[in-house]
């Protein structure tokens, strides 16, 4: 066989896409419960355990959806939370409080950073998850704008990630997304944590090189509360809020 050297455009344009039936069994199980299940103002531990004993795996997967995570980044968070002695359906039985409690961690962070912003703003004084309008017209989405999504001054994005993986990476595009549409006189703040970030330090390093150009103001962990709450408060008396 002569040895060749082959052109990444030579490739790409025989490229052609691949037929994948992903509606196999589970696919379809998990879809119709996510269909029957109720709606609801708030759903609870019993919601989630509810799931879980009609079939771990299966409702194991409607968690994940529901949260937002891959199946790298919940393994990780289930492990950081319940520590040894597993994080499958065994661990599950034999340690059903502590297993539904680390289903909360999906969202854990962002509850967290509002919590703190409550504390300084006040009830009503924020939205959460909503897609803001900054400059130009411009719109992204994000965890937390201050006092609205109309004209928000403060912008804060909580990202935790407990597995290392391509989703990591992501937070970048996203970032980016929020630092092209805000008003330049509106502040972006991150929250992140999660040991695993330690796994990844140069993605971490990118995100610190945009608080280091000015595009972040500061970036946040969970031990950084009593910084987070002081600047919150110096940025609320800034802005006259």
């Amino acid at each position: 066989m002569r040895v060749v050297d082959q052109g990444a455009e030579e490739i790409a344009e025989a490229l052609g896409s691949l037929d994948v039936d992903w509606m196999d069994a589970t696919a379809g199980n998990v879809i119709a419960k996510l269909t029957a299940f109720g709606v609801k103002e708030a759903y609870g531990r019993a919601d989630v355990a509810a799931l879980l004993d009609d079939h771990f795996d299966e409702g194991l997967l409607c968690c994940r959806l529901f949260l937002g995570l891959s199946k790298d980044q919940s393994e990780a968070l289930l492990r950081e939370a319940l520590g040894k002695g597993g994080i499958g359906v065994t661990r599950y039985q034999t340690d059903r409080a502590a297993f539904l409690s680390g289903q909360k961690r999906g969202r854990g962070l962002e509850d967290f950073a509002e919590a703190i912003v409550r504390e300084v703003f006040g009830e009503g004084a924020y939205e959460l998850r909503c897609t803001f309008t900054g400059v130009g017209g411009k719109i992204a989405k994000c965890d937390i704008s201050i006092p609205g999504r109309t004209r928000p001054l403060i912008l804060i994005e909580a990202k935790a990630y407990g597995a290392t993986g391509s989703k990591l990476t992501d937070i970048l595009g996203h970032l980016d997304a929020i630092i092209e549409a805000k008003r330049r006189d509106a502040a972006l703040l991150v929250m992140t944590d999660g040991t695993t970030w330690k796994a990844r330090m140069a993605d971490m390093a990118k995100i610190v090189a945009r608080q280091n150009d000015g595009r972040i103001l500061r970036i946040y962990t969970m031990q950084m509360r009593d910084q987070f709450l002081a600047d919150l408060t110096t940025l609320k008396a800034e802005f006259g809020l």
